[in-house]
């Protein structure tokens, strides 16, 4: 019955306590977001437990969310929940560069920090040139994969590879300029 409204339309009843409209943007994104954190944990149990404690989140805030993305949203909570697992099970700098993860330079303990991580890696990405800039923004943040890119954009899928990797290559080197540690668990997976 729902299935034919847009995110926002879906947020807009979620706001008035409609358990429908939770169900259905739960069904359109959380098989996406668990598949997204096992790529990263490869844990089962800790990625549904990831996604489930987002969707109680989730529910619990619904008066209060103002959301004009809500995959992006989802996404984004489901990138700073993997990065307080990390945390907290104190991964060594060692474990999570040979899992690919995270490279170090210095230790992130805080939400301010991982903010302020976030408004530099934005900062970076509209740095890039216009081109390259639209397909990262594509990818990383709206979640779309390089196929729909190409489709989308005209281009083949070989060049959306080469523009993000154009893409990730500059953003990593402006944080180490900055002396800031990047995320490949954000944005390289």
């Amino acid at each position: 019955m729902l299935k034919k409204y847009d995110d926002l339309k879906l947020i807009d009843l979620l706001a008035k306590d409609n358990v429908s409209a939770f169900e259905e943007i739960y069904n359109r994104y959380s098989s996406q977001m668990y598949l997204y954190a096992m790529k990263i944990l490869k844990n089962s149990e800790t990625c549904e437990d990831i996604i489930q404690n987002i969707f109680i989140d989730f529910w619990s805030k619904r008066k209060k969310i103002e959301v004009t993305n809500v995959k992006s949203y989802l996404f984004k909570a489901v990138k700073f929940q993997i990065f307080n697992y990390l945390r907290n099970n104190k991964l060594t700098t060692e474990d999570l560069t040979r899992l690919n993860i995270i490279d170090v330079s210095m230790n992130i303990t805080k939400q301010l920090e991982y903010d302020e991580l976030e408004k530099k890696i934005n900062m970076c990405v509209k740095k890039l040139p216009k081109r390259c800039q639209q397909i990262f923004v594509l990818s990383r943040f709206e979640h779309k994969s390089n196929k729909e890119i190409a489709s989308e954009l005209g281009i083949s899928i070989q060049a959306v590879k080469n523009q993000i990797s154009k893409a990730l290559t500059a953003i990593r080197k402006n944080l180490q300029e900055d002396e800031l540690i990047y995320f490949n668990f954000i944005y390289c997976h």
